[in-house]
């Protein structure tokens, strides 16, 4: 079983990051990390192709900066991975942009490898701008059978069955290979690297897709604006309870919402 996780390269999304000067998002004090859902995506593969056999590739769009996730990716278990040279910077690119060119990078991937993908993954979605268009558009330019959401996933004849989150549970579907996926959160958290095989991945070469050429964005960034800041509310302290109820309406009636 042949596997392509498709990576993104993030800020540290537990850093709280607020405009710069230039109207930006100021990502200095954010460290550059696989995306979360990604890597879900990546565990599920290694997970995969550690029971069934198979090899786990990663691929991500980008500038050279993002051979960060990538060198990690091949830390906890991909064999081997691709940079698709892309736009620096997020105002130049979008969702469609992005898929386009990993459509374009699949074949030469495939022929660089020797092998035809068989599960192709994306992360369910990124933590810095929160698309979820990506495995969509791809899937459609590829013309895959396409599943969202899952979080599990075995070999079945001719195809493979996985567990798909719903809001209300679970359910079963069954694709053929190959087939693309989205991947939510599962019950187990990414493995962490060793020592030895993060030595191992710094010494791996990671080559670029050549002759792929990014479309002009669909979606244009205008500006960026940072969230209203909560107003204080007022803090009710009476000796009896009905009098701070009836204060309590009074506020409510005063902001129409009685």
């Amino acid at each position: 079983m042949e596997i392509l996780v498709c990576m993104k390269q993030v800020p540290d999304d537990s850093v709280e990051i607020h405009l710069g000067a230039d109207g930006k998002p100021d990502l200095s004090q954010a460290d550059p990390q696989g995306n979360a859902f990604d890597t879900y995506a990546l565990e599920l593969a290694v997970r995969y192709i550690e029971e069934h056999g198979g090899n786990v590739t990663v691929a991500s769009v980008g500038s050279e900066d993002n051979k960060t996730c990538l060198k990690n990716s091949l830390a906890v278990g991909a064999v081997k991975a691709y940079l698709i040279p892309g736009a620096a910077a997020a105002e130049d690119t979008d969702a469609y942009v992005t898929a386009k060119l990993l459509a374009d990078a699949i074949p030469k991937i495939e022929e660089a490898n020797g092998a035809k993908l068989d599960m192709v993954f994306c992360g369910r979605e990124s933590t810095d701008y929160i698309g979820i268009e990506v495995g969509e558009i791809l899937a459609e330019l590829l013309g895959m059978p396409f599943v969202t959401n899952i979080v599990e996933a075995v070999p079945i004849d001719g195809g493979l069955k996985v567990k798909k989150e719903l809001d209300s549970g679970y359910l079963m579907v069954e694709a053929p290979a190959p087939a693309l996926f989205t991947v939510a959160k599962p019950d187990y958290d990414p493995r962490y690297p060793t020592l030895k095989s993060k030595l191992a991945a710094r010494k791996m070469e990671i080559p670029a897709v050549e002759n792929v050429a990014a479309d002009a964005p669909r979606v244009l960034y205008l500006g960026y604006e940072e969230p209203a800041k909560r107003q204080a509310g007022e803090l009710i302290q009476m000796d009896e309870p009905a009098d701070a109820v009836a204060r309590a309406f009074e506020i409510l009636a005063a902001d129409k919402v009685l």
